[in-house]
């Protein structure tokens, strides 16, 4: 049975946005701050990084997104919460999260982290998240969005100005 879930958003400077656990086995989403803090149009971009580790494997991915990249996330927790299997980040160049959910095959949900266009690797980690874990996870995206809300919107292509 799965540990008690305890939701550590902050450490040195550093939000969780995902954070799936079983006690030994983790997937992670950790944002690391705004890529360039003042600068049009890089300042809606967040630094952050994958963190998978369990008995079997430890890995380390550096990401960014966009803070419209948000939205998509609470969109793919909407559908896991209705059981559908979701994909995050797939933009096509840069690596993707999928969450498969638990079915008639598997009664944990599986999460799989692919970084097709850089690395090549790929991992694939079934997790028992224990009750109420979408729910924990809305509760960290609110958190992130509270920590960096947008500021820059994109007025045409290639231009851009602060938000009043």
């Amino acid at each position: 049975m799965a540990e008690p879930f305890v939701i550590n958003m902050f450490w040195d400077g550093v939000m969780d946005l995902i954070q799936f656990s079983d006690g030994d086995t983790s997937v992670r989403v950790s944002v690391l701050g705004r890529q360039g803090p003042g600068i049009l149009p890089v300042h809606d971009l967040l630094d952050a990084e994958i963190l998978v580790n369990s008995s079997f494997i430890s890995g380390r991915l550096d990401i960014c997104f966009h803070l419209s990249d948000l939205e998509s996330w609470s969109t793919a927790l909407d559908d896991l919460e209705i059981g559908r299997s979701v994909e995050w980040l797939d933009t096509g160049n840069g690596p993707v999260i999928r969450i498969q959910s638990a079915d008639d095959d598997s009664d944990v949900p599986v999460f799989v982290v692919e970084d097709a266009s850089g690395s090549g690797a790929s991992a694939i980690i079934p997790i028992a998240v224990g009750g109420g874990w979408i729910e924990r996870q809305r509760e960290q995206l609110r958190e992130v969005m509270r920590m960096w809300p947008s500021e820059v919107v994109k007025t045409s292509p290639g231009a851009y100005e602060w938000r009043s």
